[in-house]
């Protein structure tokens, strides 16, 4: 009999006579194996209706338990992991969760599903397909939330390769400090002389953007520099940067800009034509420091950058996922890593500001 005021944790059996099924049917759906095809799609929905409304965990109590494992650790992939524009990004991430899964003495299972339209989703037929494995590294850009937030009210063990939030849950993941490492770039910058840093964003407001935003204001607030929230500019389309816009940097003053890249070269590459095609050059006239590593095949710059210990990071995912499954109960694993720093070649002293009709950038901005 469970204790006063402590709830039973449902069981199988419990969906079963919810749903008005048999156990059996239950453990098909439940596993989310081949077999689970065999059930029709109404019992299916019906099973995993029941389980949700019960709050059901599956194998809770197994993974509680010491010994209770079958030494499988899961890699879910949001991305494909084997096209030539996404290997070089993702693979010291792979490589460095296979080397410590094996000198921890566990076999590794790749899961990289996707739907007929390429959408990869880890609920794809109703069901955690993970749970084979005791617990899973994630990791991936373009990723469903709901998916994590299902995960986490699952109790399934897992640890993202990132920093990703879910809201009213606290998941465990380890992440580059891009707070930190651009705070650094930014105060180099001023220490060369910069005061008008412009910041160049070119995803979609996700957690590493956000953290680069908050290195680069408190960067800013560090060495006694305003924030000029007009030098925060999104850059949707790198192939859309003109001679015109870089000329108009220029013409208010800015001396360093800022980039974050995609993955692949298209953010810095555009940066670098655009320049060149304005007359510039890259530092004599701009500044200009990356916010990340992209795979720099397409430009022959050794740009001032900083890098993610992406095999590294690999490896904490799965060393944290071990700690996770020696203690389910206890709360969530969180840890950052710092980033290498790159001194490169395209940052240099700010040019003399431009004096036009005997004002400086800054005198006109302040008329």
């Amino acid at each position: 009999m469970a204790p006063p005021g402590r709830r039973r944790r449902p069981t199988q059996v419990d969906i079963a006579r919810h749903a008005g099924v048999s156990q059996a049917t239950v453990s098909l759906v439940i596993s989310g194996g081949p077999a689970s095809d065999q059930v029709a799609e109404s019992t299916r929905q019906a099973v995993l209706a029941a389980a949700d409304e019960l709050g059901y965990s599956a194998n809770a109590a197994a993974r509680s338990l010491k010994g209770g494992r079958n030494h499988l650790l899961g890699l879910y992939t949001f991305e494909p992991v084997f096209p030539v524009d996404q290997r070089d990004f993702y693979y010291p991430f792979l490589l460095g969760v296979e080397e410590e899964t094996a000198q921890q003495g566990y076999d590794l299972l790749l899961f990289s599903s996707a739907g007929s339209g390429g959408d990869r989703r880890i609920y794809a037929r109703g069901a955690n397909r993970l749970k084979v494995a005791d617990g899973c590294v994630l990791l991936g850009r373009h990723l469903h939330r709901d998916d994590l937030a299902h995960l986490v009210q699952e109790d399934f063990p897992f640890v993202f390769i990132g920093r990703r939030e879910v809201p009213g849950a606290e998941l465990s993941f380890v992440a580059v400090d891009y707070t930190a490492a651009t705070k650094e770039i930014v105060t180099t910058l001023a220490g060369l002389g910069h005061r008008t840093m412009l910041y160049l964003q070119v995803t979609d407001g996700e957690e590493p953007t956000r953290d680069r935003e908050a290195g680069y204001r408190q960067g800013l607030a560090d060495v006694g520099l305003p924030v000029d929230e007009s030098l925060i500019r999104p850059l949707r389309t790198p192939t859309d940067l003109s001679p015109g816009a870089v000329q108009s940097w220029i013409d208010d003053g800015v001396t360093a800009v800022l980039v974050e890249p995609t993955e692949d070269d298209s953010a810095i590459v555009a940066v670098e034509d655009a320049v060149a095609r304005a007359g510039l050059s890259i530092p004599d006239d701009l500044s200009v420091a990356v916010l990340g590593d992209p795979p720099l095949s397409d430009t022959t710059r050794d740009w001032t950058r900083f890098t993610l210990p992406r095999t590294h990071m690999g490896r904490q995912a799965v060393r944290l996922l071990l700690d996770l499954l020696d203690d389910p109960a206890d709360e969530a694993r969180q840890q950052f890593v710092p980033a290498d720093h790159v001194a490169g070649e395209t940052i240099t002293t700010a040019p003399a500001p431009m004096i036009i009709n005997g004002q400086t950038p800054d005198d006109r901005s302040r008329g």
